[in-house]
């Protein structure tokens, strides 16, 4: 798939609105009981970039911005503002934040992930755009350093130590993230003349698997 490792305009995120959607096939039986069963391993996001437009100055960053993306074309890194950071949403990312596995003496590479809790469920989801300059990487609570200790493909997400974690050693870290989507349109509408009465376009945007 064509991915453009490049963000839409944070300031033009901030203000849409958007989260994460699943897909639930749901059967009622005969007795009224219900069987309910998922496609989807992962939710899915969707936003809409339209709210966040406040000039016509955005507008022109929106239309260049779609252009070079040829619309639904080439997907794109997106700042979803609700949800962006390994930890709390007041915190800074710390790297025990999240548990990315456990050494066995020999693997070196790890995935990260970012696990969300309700009571005693828990959903993992796989981070596969985490930002530049953010990862914080641990080994056993002692922190280790990029360039040194680990390097990051920031492409996919994957996390790659100089020296693979002794038997049992718990790998962990912290770190910001984007969404990778695509336009969930192929054509813009703007008007001048309906901005200036405060009606906004709407430009749906998708997440999308890497």
């Amino acid at each position: 798939m064509d991915f453009h490792e490049v963000r839409f305009p944070a300031s033009l995120s901030f203000g849409s609105v958007g989260g994460p959607e699943r897909r639930t096939d749901i059967v009622t039986l005969a007795n009224g009981f219900e069987e309910r069963n998922t496609p989807w391993a992962h939710s899915r996001r969707r936003y809409d970039a339209g709210l966040g437009m406040r000039s016509l100055e955005d507008i022109e960053v929106l239309i260049a911005f779609f252009e070079a993306r040829r619309g639904q074309m080439h997907g794109f890194r997106w700042k979803d503002w609700s949800d962006f950071k390994s930890g709390g949403a007041n915190a800074d990312a710390a790297f025990q934040d999240q548990p990315l596995g456990i050494g066995d003496g020999a693997t070196r590479v790890f995935a990260l992930s970012k696990t969300y809790r309700s009571g005693a469920f828990t959903y993992t989801r796989p981070i596969t755009k985490p930002v530049a300059g953010s990862v914080l990487v641990g080994v056993a609570q002692d922190q280790l350093f990029e360039g040194v200790d680990f390097e990051v493909d920031t492409a996919t997400g994957q996390i790659a130590l100089t020296e693979a974690p002794g038997e049992g050693q718990p790998v962990s870290a912290g770190f910001e993230f984007d969404v990778p989507v695509r336009f969930d349109t192929d054509r813009i509408q703007t008007s001048v003349a309906s901005f200036q009465a405060g009606d906004v376009p709407n430009v749906p945007v998708v997440e999308v698997r890497v």
